[in-house]
Formats: C-alpha cells, sequence, structure tokens
C-alpha cells in the first residue's frame, strides 16, 4: 500500500477525498431520488414535495436518473483510475469535474428563478447559496488542478 502512495500531490488527497464524499452524497440523494424519493428527503439531502412542488420534484428525480447513468459512474472511473495512475482515470475525472461545475448553478438559479412560482415554497437560500458555489469552486479547482499536473498524475 506504501508504493501506492509515492508521489502523491498535496492536491491529490483533495481530490480524491472530496471526491468520495461526492460520490457518497450522489448515490444517496441523486440515485435514491427516482428510486425511492423519500429516502434522499428523510436525509435532507432532498427538498420534500410540499417545499419545492411536483415539477421541481420531476426535475430532480430526472437529475438523479442522470447522474446515475452518466456522473456516477464517471466519478468513480475518475477516482479509481487517479488512484492508479492511469491516463483515463484523469480524462474520467476531468469530466465528472465538469459536471461537479456544472450542476450547482443548474440548480442554485433554478431555486432563484423558480422563487414565487406556485406550489415552490423554498427559503433556504443562503446555505444552498453557500453549499452550491462551494461545490463549483471544487469542480473548477480541480479541473485547473488536473490539467496543471495532468503529466504527474498518471504513468506512460
Amino acid at each position: 500500500m506504501k508504493n501506492l502512495n509515492k508521489n502523491k500531490l498535496p492536491g491529490f488527497w483533495i481530490l480524491i477525498i472530496t471526491g468520495l464524499l461526492l460520490l457518497a452524497s450522489l448515490i444517496l440523494g441523486q440515485m435514491m431520488s427516482f428510486i425511492n424519493y423519500d429516502f434522499p428527503v428523510s436525509l435532507g439531502l432532498q427538498e420534500p414535495v410540499n417545499v419545492v412542488g411536483e415539477t421541481a420534484v420531476a426535475v430532480n428525480k430526472a437529475f438523479g436518473l442522470g447522474d446515475t447513468i452518466i456522473y456516477i459512474p464517471l466519478l468513480v472511473f475518475g477516482l479509481i483510475g487517479l488512484w492508479l495512475k492511469k491516463e483515463w482515470g484523469v480524462y474520467s475525472m476531468l469530466c465528472a469535474l465538469g459536471i461537479t461545475a456544472y450542476w450547482p448553478m443548474v440548480s442554485l438559479f433554478f431555486f432563484f428563478f423558480a422563487k414565487g412560482t406556485p406550489g415552490f415554497y423554498f427559503s433556504n437560500y443562503f446555505s444552498y447559496t453557500i453549499l452550491l458555489i462551494v461545490f463549483t469552486a471544487y469542480g473548477l479547482w480541480g479541473i485547473w488542478y488536473i490539467y496543471k499536473n495532468r503529466k504527474l498524475l498518471y504513468k506512460d
């Protein structure tokens, strides 16, 4: 195990640890949202229908299915590939980080554009704004970090 950790850059651990936490939240919050929407609601990872309305629940379920088919596998392959120092891991992780930077902005602006629409009673804007900006910052930082260190992150 010691050999695998040799020459790993400090930012590598930020990518891996944050990526693993993100993966867990995607599985519990997004994947589960289309399987059993009440489960991620009970964990506080989705908003209940009485707060966001039926249309927002449908959107959440659609994103959950899309995340399950595309985003989660890219993140898994990216994390594994980076750990193994494989070139395909770098590309998979770059794709996953692009999605990581993108989806929080869509979600954030959805909350603002939906404000005041019938059946939409969401009010936790401050904490969601901070959380979603942090996710976007991680995605953008990760893209920059991998680009800057791409030759060190995989073996030829």
